[in-house]
């Protein structure tokens, strides 16, 4: 990850929400921002679920923005932007299964059938007869 920790970009911007007298003149709030679409260190595998994974954190021209304004300090939010980031990367490096395709079993076909049957016998003894 120390490949990448060179690519990412840090903004720091002032927050809303608390901070009290510092909440105007602090920028305590951070954008972690990251090329997704031009990063080297990324395979094509990884970049396209990392930008599935982003939603709508990722812009048209394929940047991630992360922002974090959790917390009053600067630092602690530079460090909630990192760890999220990380956690994101980390689930888009995973390959997910591929899914197997099944056929159903005989068991779970003669209990199908046998229920319709049931079934069946169920509504033909609903139905009216003529008594003659």
């Amino acid at each position: 990850m120390n490949k990448i920790e060179h690519e990412l970009k840090f903004e720091y911007i002032r927050a809303s929400g608390p901070g009290g007298q510092n909440v105007n003149k602090v920028a305590t709030a951070v954008q972690l921002r990251f090329d997704v679409r031009h990063s080297p260190s990324l395979t094509d595998d990884t970049r396209a679920r990392l930008i599935r994974l982003a939603g709508k954190r990722v812009t048209n021209d394929g940047v991630l923005v992360i922002e974090a304004k959790k917390y009053r300090m600067q630092e602690q939010n530079r460090f909630d932007a990192l760890e999220r980031f990380h956690e994101l990367l980390k689930k888009a490096r995973e390959k997910p299964k591929s899914r197997k395709r099944t056929k159903p079993g005989t068991g779970s076909k003669e209990k199908r059938l046998k229920e319709k049957r049931e079934r069946g016998e169920i509504k033909r003894g609903r139905q009216s007869r003529n008594i003659e």
